[in-house]
Parts: C-alpha cells; sequence; structure tokens
C-alpha cells in the first residue's frame, strides 16, 4: 500500500506519540521522521509507515536509534529492511555511494581510469549487497573487479593491490551471528581507509541523498564489471606461498572453514606448500550463512566451544592439529594435543598464544637462513601480549607495539616503516601476516605456517603447547584474558559512554589488591602517575582506549569501546619474571587466580559506574 501525504501525517503523529510515551527513544523518532518524509528514503517509507501502524516500537527503536558508525572494521550490524541503524539497502548503498564519490572526486581530472575490487563470503544477501556495491561503483565510471565467488577477505586485499585499485569493498560480518552483515572499505595500499580518507568517506555517506545505481548485467556488458576470481584465485596462491620455509611436511591436519570462504584459500595453499595430508571437517564445510554445525550459530574461532567436536573427530583419527579461520577467513584458530600422543588431551590455544608461537617461528626460520637484522621488524597493537616483543628483542628484531586496535593500522605501519622490513605482523584477536602481498590480517597463510610449525615439532616429538611452554620459561609466564560487557541499543551506548568517562575521571585505585600506578588515556594522549598526579604526553596514537598500568611490572587492564559491536572490551593482561615461571603449573595457578581476581574487580567497578 503506497502512503498519502494524510497517512504520512497521521504515521507522523503515531511517532511523536510514542516517543512522548517512552516507546521510543527520541534519536530513533528522529530519523524515523527522516525517513517518513524526505526524498531520499522514499522507497522505504511505505515499510517504515507499515511499522510505525503495526506499533512494532522495539523493532522500530532497534533499527532507528542512531545511524550506523563506521568503526574499525567498516560498516556493520544487524540485518533489517529498514533503518539507519541496520543493514540493508540503503545503509549499505550510501556505504558505497559515499565511497565512490570521494573516489571520484580524490583523483578530480586524472586520466587514470578508477578501479574497484568487490569480494563477498557466505553470509545471507552478501552477494546481493556486492552486486549493489558493483552497480554504484560503475554507475560513478568506476571499474569492479569482481570476485564472483566466495572468496576471503585477504583475497579481497591482494586484488586491490594486484590490480592496482583505487579503492575495495569485502562484504563480510566476519565472526559475527548469523544476523548481521557488513562492508569493509579498503584504500589503493589494500588496507582498510584510514585517515584523512575515512572521516572524507563517512562525512559523504552521511549526506549521501541519491544513490545512483547501473543494473549489474548491464554493467558486466558494458565492460563496467570484470569477474577476476580465477585469476586471482592463481595468483594468491602464487604469492602467499612465496612466504614458506622449507622443512617437514609429514603432519595430519583437520581443517574447518566454520561454514565460510576459507576452505578457497586455505586448502590451495597448503598443496603448494607441499602438504599432503589435510582433510577438510565435514559438519563445518557447508558454506552456510546459518553457521549450522557450530555453537550458538556464531563461527568464531576465539571460541574453544567450536572446537569441541573436531577434537572428539582428530583424537580418534590420528590428527596432528586443528586449523580454524572465521567466515571470511582473515582470523585463525588453532588446536593441538597437550603432549606427542594425539589421542591423549587436547587444548586450544587463544589469540596472544598463536601471535608468539608464529612470532618465534617466524623469526627462528628467518635468523637461520640469516636475513635478519636489527632494522627489521615485527608489529602488534597495544592490546596484544608483551610476550611478542620479548620474542622480537630476543631475536634482535624491534616491535612496534604502540597500535591501536585494528588491523588497518599494522598496515599503515608497514608502509610507514617500509615494507622491506616487515617480518610480521599479530593482534590478539586472532589476526596474523607475514609478506607484503596483503595489507590485512589473513588466516590462510597463518595456517600454512602454522601448519609448517606442527610438523617440525611433530619431527622433533614435541607438542604445540610444550613449545609454547619453553616460551613461557624463556620470557616470563604470560597470561591474558578478554572480558566483553555488552551494551546493546541507545541505552547501551549511554552506559558505555558513562564507564569510560569513569575510567578517565575516578579510575579504581586498585585491582586484585595491586596498587594501579599508572593511567594511559589514548583519547588525551595523557599519562598520568596515580601517585603523585602528574600527567605526561603519549603522542600518537590517538584513540578511545584507555590502559591501567598495575604496580607489579607486566600487569595492566585496557579498555576501549568495540568498534564493531555494542560492547566494552576489557583486556586482562598478567606476567610473572622469568625466575618464577620455571614451575608452570605453580605460574598459571598463581596467575589464573590473579585474572579472577582481576575480573571481579573489573566488573564490580562496570557495574557500579555504567
Amino acid at each position: 500500500m503506497t502512503s498519502s501525504d494524510s497517512d504520512i501525517q497521521n504515521v507522523l503523529d503515531d511517532v511523536t506519540k510514542a516517543a512522548a510515551e517512552g516507546k521510543l527513544s527520541k534519536t530513533a523518532a528522529e530519523n524515523i521522521r527522516c525517513w517518513l518524509t524526505e526524498d531520499r528514503y522514499s522507497g522505504y517509507r511505505d515499510e517504515t509507515a507499515a511499522h510505525v501502524r503495526e506499533e512494532k516500537w522495539q523493532a522500530l527503536d532497534d533499527a532507528f536509534w542512531t545511524i550506523i558508525p563506521f568503526g574499525t572494521g567498516g560498516r556493520r550490524g544487524r540485518m533489517y529492511p529498514i533503518g539507519s541503524n541496520a543493514i540493508n539497502d540503503r545503509t549499505i548503498g550510501e556505504s558505497a555511494q559515499g565511497l565512490a564519490d570521494y573516489v571520484v572526486a580524490y583523483h578530480g581530472d586524472s586520466v587514470k581510469p578508477l578501479s574497484c575490487a568487490i569480494a563477498y563470503d557466505t553470509r545471507h544477501k552478501s552477494r546481493h549487497f556486492a552486486e549493489l556495491c558493483a552497480g554504484i561503483m560503475a554507475a560513478a565510471g568506476i571499474k569492479v573487479y569482481f570476485l564472483d565467488d566466495y572468496r576471503a577477505t585477504p583475497q579481497l586485499s591482494y586484488a586491490v593491490r594486484y590490480k592496482s585499485c583505487d579503492c575495495g569493498i569485502m562484504v563480510t560480518a566476519s565472526h559475527n551471528p548469523p544476523s548481521d552483515n557488513a562492508v569493509k572499505v579498503y584504500w589503493s595500499s589494500g588496507a582498510q581507509v584510514l585517515p584523512p580518507h575515512d572521516k572524507a568517506i563517512i562525512d559523504r555517506v552521511m549526506s549521501c541523498q541519491e544513490i545512483r545505481v547501473m543494473p549489474f548485467d548491464k554493467a558486466m556488458a558494458e565492460g563496467l564489471v570484470e569477474i577476476i576470481t580465477d585469476e586471482i584465485d592463481k595468483a594468491f596462491v602464487e604469492v602467499a606461498s612465496q612466504c614458506a620455509f622449507p622443512g617437514p611436511r609429514d603432519v595430519k591436519i583437520l581443517y574447518t572453514p566454520l561454514h565460510g570462504v576459507g576452505a578457497e584459500a586455505v586448502v590451495p595453499l597448503l598443496a603448494k606448500d607441499g602438504f599432503e595430508q589435510v582433510e577438510v571437517y565435514g559438519p563445518h564445510e557447508e558454506k552456510s550463512g546459518d553457521f549450522p554445525n557450530v555453537p550458538g550459530h556464531v563461527s568464531n574461532p576465539e571460541n574453544q566451544a567450536v572446537f569441541e567436536k573436531p577434537i572428539e573427530y582428530a583424537q580418534s583419527n590420528g590428527f596432528d592439529v586443528i586449523l580454524a579461520t572465521d567466515p571470511d577467513c582473515d582470523r585463525l584458530g588453532v588446536a593441538a594435543p597437550l603432549t606427542a600422543d594425539t589421542s591423549g588431551p587436547w587444548g586450544t590455544l587463544n589469540g596472544n598464544q598463536i601471535g608468539a608461537v608464529l612470532a618465534e617461528y617466524v623469526l627462528g626460520k628467518r635468523a637461520a637462513q640469516g636475513t635478519l637484522s636489527p632494522e627489521h621488524y615485527v608489529i602488534k597493537t597495544l592490546v596484544t601480549t608483551e610476550l611478542t616483543r620479548r620474542i622480537a628483542q630476543s631475536h634482535g628484531v624491534r616491535c612496534v607495539g604502540d597500535l591501536l586496535v585494528g588491523f588497518k593500522y599494522i598496515a599503515e605501519t608497514m608502509d610507514k616503516e617500509g615494507p622491506d622490513k616487515f617480518v610480521f605482523g599479530t593482534e590478539e584477536s586472532h589476526g596474523y601476516l607475514v609478506g607484503q602481498y596483503a595489507r590485512d590480517k589473513d588466516g590462510a597463510v597463518a595456517c600454512m605456517l602454522l601448519s609448517e610449525l606442527a610438523a617440525e615439532l611433530k619431527a622433533n616429538g614435541v607438542s604445540m603447547h610444550e613449545y609454547l611452554a619453553d616460551l613461557y620459561r624463556q620470557h616470563g609466564y604470560h597470561k591474558e584474558y578478554l572480558i566483553n560487557l555488552f551494551m546493546e541499543g541507545s541505552e547501551g551506548m549511554a552506559a558505555m559512554q558513562r564507564l569510560m568517562r569513569a575510567f578517565r575521571e575516578s579510575p579504581p585505585k586498585s585491582l586484585a589488591g595491586i596498587p594501579v600506578s599508572r593511567i594511559r588515556d589514548y583519547l588525551n594522549s595523557t599519562a598520568t602517575d596515580t601517585a603523585t598526579g602528574e600527567s605526561t604526553p603519549l603522542g600518537d596514537p590517538v584513540g578511545n582506549l584507555i590502559i591501567m598500568d598495575l604496580a607489579e611490572e607486566g600487569n595492566y587492564v585496557a579498555a576501549r569501546p568495540s568498534g564493531t559491536e555494542p560492547k566494552i572490551k576489557l583486556y586482562v593482561f598478567t606476567r610473572l619474571p622469568t625466575d618464577r615461571s620455571q614451575d608452570l603449573d605453580a605460574a598459571e595457578a598463581e596467575l589464573t587466580a590473579r585474572l579472577e581476581a582481576l575480573e571481579a574487580d573489573m566488573r564490580a567497578f562496570a557495574k557500579a559506574n555504567s
């Protein structure tokens, strides 16, 4: 039913009344009025009006209470056919149109033909959104190189560089629930957009009036969309395999793509590197946006639960290691036997531990080849374990470790510091990269390196957990923990703001019985000594991150709002010095107790201040 002007006025009156009665937040009411009255939303007017008539107030408030932002991973959220705070044709279209308009304006009168690479994963509507983005780029005169079939995020990053594109779009919500989708926006470097481009693109997205779309078939017929799937598949495997190291390959690998795109990147790369005993775990092989056979339907390799059934299968069938990638194959999860007995107990490695063992493996191999110098460097973020820094120092290389959260900052540092001296990049959320071929984390190349390490350890009769234990004895026992404080909806956003303000204005004086000695505030770029109150400048980076250093060296807590989900992340770091880390069972018990006390204190502080 098409709404008349009088009908719309009645609907607007209903919105005003609902807001007055507390059924809608003020911001939701304002955004709904825009969608009911402004020409740019005319295609969504009838459905929005129908929601109001049917008094779907909660759905309306969720979909309209804010304008979905760009965060560390792009524009991401729950899919819903209408709403400024939902992923739908309008919000995806605005994102692509804003990017297209900025690229055209940025290059001005350049005679160089403009181009964009686009790829998509197995999520619901990913192909639809990818075609929509391609049509918008084509309408702007930007040629599209299209990966037509489910492909990995690192392949998209590589395609941008390989085809010398001006930008790229990846349609994926990574490891989010099946209800979500997103676009990740890339610049010509192959990295996700950074300042000043990100703000300039956002300004155009938020002011977008008209979305101009060329039908996908027409764009194909006119040569404005070119399918490059096979070309990128071959080139990506070839260039990523150049990051391999020689060594044994006798290892039995169980790989799970968690219903995502990973098999198309991981399996050919492992074959190219000489691994012959690779099996894709059957129950997780189906490409499905419902993620049907993983616990809670959340395909996140950070969750230990996704490994439970694969571990049972691996124990019974003689596998040496389990590798898991998330739906867009940019993150890696790992499970391995605790000892050399593959039928015995297994355990997972968290993102910090995987990063540490990969750093030691890559640096050790490079050192043996004689290809390391003091100018070489590894990169990590501020919330990634300091064990990685200590490993780098032990090999005589630098560690650039003061980066904000987001792999785009690792990519930026690669280009600032010089990619020729880059060795390894890692972040605690299971992201890893070697080589210069991409500027985003790559689950496929991480699988290859982890497989090489697993084969070498098997040849030496050592388990991966024992390998990690040796690193702890050498560098001190490190134990980290991530606390997610979910705060959904408009009230959740206010609670997040209150809590971050409390960390700044009245932080806890002690945690787990250890005094808080310093507060590092990366939003205001200051480090404050809690005993003297003296503040010193931090310099770059600048972002909404707070770190509370404890009086015992190597122990600290970081807090930041997520850039992609409605939650605050609390990162808890503990460490014992090497002389107290030789008895690992005792060290584990001591730091587990400390982590539990830190979590209890942090949750109590959050409850009292949000």
